[in-house]
């Protein structure tokens, strides 16, 4: 069968995203103009925040949300190293120390009870996760934070329209991150959001990322040392243009998982993907299977090497942040010793991400799975894979 490579993601791109762009470069006004603005504004009214600040991307966002909310050096913030972990790593960058708690093993997100395990006399904040568009369990975090008096901050960076008890995910937070890299559904090349319901926290939020022209006047300028972490008038139209259409947009990724659910049903050992007792709708950002026992990291590799080899672009889906060098080398150095974040271990390892973009058809879909099929045999001696 001749086919194209089928990359893992592909970014949606038309008239109104060029037409946007275009008229800011007429405009000759390239930053912290009127696009940001409505940017930021529909942005908010889409999830339901009353607050939305622009950043550079969704680490420089964690990253000033730590510092609004006063957390740095000695502090501690419970978080999973699980999934898109640029976003943990602000809180190294923030002079804080990360304490990776398990993930509850079906949904990939941080365990409330695992979480609670690590709550010592420094910890200011739990830092958690909407896995690959999965919401963690958003009531019983919020529980646990108010009983020990810490921030819950959000990271929605994998996540957009996901449902949780009748909630959008970025409204559980006292702050929520979204990251609008690739793969997002909304995709800027670079770029994030910060979203609160807090009138003073958005305010400090927004002095803390950037110095703005209209500052120059102010009594309080230098106060605090802000960051050169904003978003541009041409990513902010971008962004606009792509919000626009994001909910088409999501209703045609649907269909993708449609497609593959239809071929995975031959797969011996497939289970449906997992939804929570309290999620109504989750919007994968990628389409993650997870590997049988038989399989090793490396067997999940060469799998990766297979799948490339027949044009499909494929990764592990995580490498956990306890298992990378520098955090080996800091702390109690838990990388070092495997299985004490058990079901974090066992997903590093097995987790396998495949396609998931509105450029897929039914056939590439099939094409997809049935090479998945040939290559899990022979790599992994007919052990299942399953969702």
């Amino acid at each position: 069968m001749d086919i194209d490579v089928i990359s893992l993601f592909e970014p949606e791109c038309g008239a109104r995203e060029s037409e946007c762009v275009q008229a800011v470069l007429d405009s000759g006004r390239w930053s912290d103009g009127p696009m940001l603005e409505a940017f930021e504004r529909a942005f908010a009214d889409w999830v339901g925040r009353r607050h939305a600040v622009a950043v550079g991307s969704g680490t420089l966002g964690t990253w000033i949300a730590l510092r609004a909310l006063g957390i740095g050096p000695g502090d501690e913030v419970v978080c999973s190293s699980h999934s898109w972990h640029q976003v943990a790593q602000a809180i190294t960058l923030a002079g804080a120390t990360a304490v990776f708690a398990d993930i509850d093993y079906w949904s990939g997100s941080l365990s409330p009870e695992k979480a609670a395990l690590k709550i010592g006399p420094r910890t200011r904040a739990l830092l958690a996760g909407n896995t690959n568009g999965h919401p963690a369990a958003w009531e019983p975090l919020r529980t646990l934070a108010q009983a020990h008096g810490l921030h819950l901050i959000e990271d929605s960076s994998e996540a957009l329209g996901s449902r949780y008890r009748g909630q959008s995910v970025g409204t559980f937070g006292d702050v929520s991150v979204f990251d609008f890299s690739p793969p997002s559904a909304l995709c800027t090349g670079e770029g994030g959001m910060l979203l609160t319901d807090d009138e003073a926290l958005a305010h400090e939020l927004r002095y803390l990322r950037q110095r703005r022209l209209a500052d120059r006047s102010s009594l309080s300028l230098g106060a605090r040392v802000p960051l050169q972490a904003g978003m541009s008038e041409l990513t902010a139209a971008l962004g606009l243009a792509q919000l626009a259409g994001l909910d088409d947009r999501l209703s045609a990724r649907k269909q993708v998982e449609v497609w593959y659910h239809e071929q995975m049903q031959s797969f011996e050992g497939v289970k449906p993907p997992y939804l929570a007792e309290d999620v109504q709708e989750v919007h994968w950002m990628l389409y993650v299977v997870h590997l049988g026992k038989r399989f090793t990291a490396s067997a999940r590799a060469q799998m990766v090497d297979d799948l490339r080899a027949c044009g499909i672009e494929t990764a592990a889906y995580s490498h956990p942040l306890h298992q990378q060098f520098f955090y080996m080398q800091a702390g109690d150095a838990i990388g070092r010793q495997r299985g004490l974040l058990r079901d974090t271990d066992r997903i590093g390892d097995r987790a396998l991400a495949l396609p998931l973009h509105t450029g897929l058809d039914a056939t590439q879909v099939k094409y997809i799975v049935t090479t998945l099929k040939d290559t899990a045999t022979n790599v992994g001696a007919g052990a299942a894979i399953y969702l």
